[in-house]
């Protein structure tokens, strides 16, 4: 073989050894595909999470007063909002408690502040316990888009009703705690009901229901 012809032969097997170790060590190599395309999912993914609000929101409510806890020592209110008002025009409200009194009913209200004096409220429905304490109920009226429309000095005022309350449905089905002098409020149907048994005030200084 002449000389030019070996010069041109190792000149392609040193080009042809670079381009194999190249390949056989990928670290060397600055751009990963997977990699990118892994962050760019991830990266994407991230943000649909971020602009997509949840369908389906969960709280629980406490009871009104240090003395009603005392009362009440084992209620629990658990609340959970389907929100399907884009879909069917209207939400779903379930609440789940146990540890109530027995065979009692609450008022059930949608509020703009949870404790006293409350604000602006919508009366929308009872929960009844049974004779274990226990009560199931379900509602279906509008929650995330919930609001009060007023007037106050001559002007229409709306406020978002985000908050959530309980209230004795008889003015005396609290004296078991209170005793039989405790107050009479207005939160019922009828214009008699007893105190307020239960609010969404732990989510303070936030609020449990979302702002249209």
């Amino acid at each position: 073989m002449k000389l030019g012809k070996v010069v041109v032969a190792a000149a392609l097997l040193g080009v042809a050894g670079a381009a194999v170790f190249a390949f056989a060590r990928p670290d060397a190599v600055s751009f990963n595909p997977k990699k990118v395309s892994n962050e760019t999912i991830t990266s994407a993914a991230t943000v649909a999470d971020r602009k997509t609000p949840p369908d389906t929101l969960q709280f629980h409510l406490v009871p009104s007063s240090a003395t009603l806890a005392k009362c009440m020592p084992h209620a629990k209110v658990d609340i959970t909002v389907k929100l399907r008002t884009d879909k069917i025009g209207k939400d779903i409200f379930i609440v789940d408690a146990s540890g109530l009194p027995a065979n009692t009913s609450f008022t059930t209200f949608m509020l703009e502040v949870p404790g006293a004096p409350f604000g602006a409220a919508e009366y929308f429905g009872d929960v009844d316990s049974n004779k274990y304490g226990k009560a199931h109920a379900e509602f279906e009226l509008i929650v995330q888009e919930a609001f009060a429309s007023t007037l106050v000095d001559g002007k229409r005022v709306r406020v978002d009703l985000n908050h959530v309350g309980m209230w004795f449905a008889d003015p005396t089905a609290d004296d078991f705690c209170l005793g039989k002098n405790s107050p009479v409020t207005p939160f019922d149907g009828d214009g008699e009901a007893g105190v307020q048994a239960f609010n969404s005030s732990n989510a303070l200084p936030g609020a449990p229901l979302p702002a249209p």
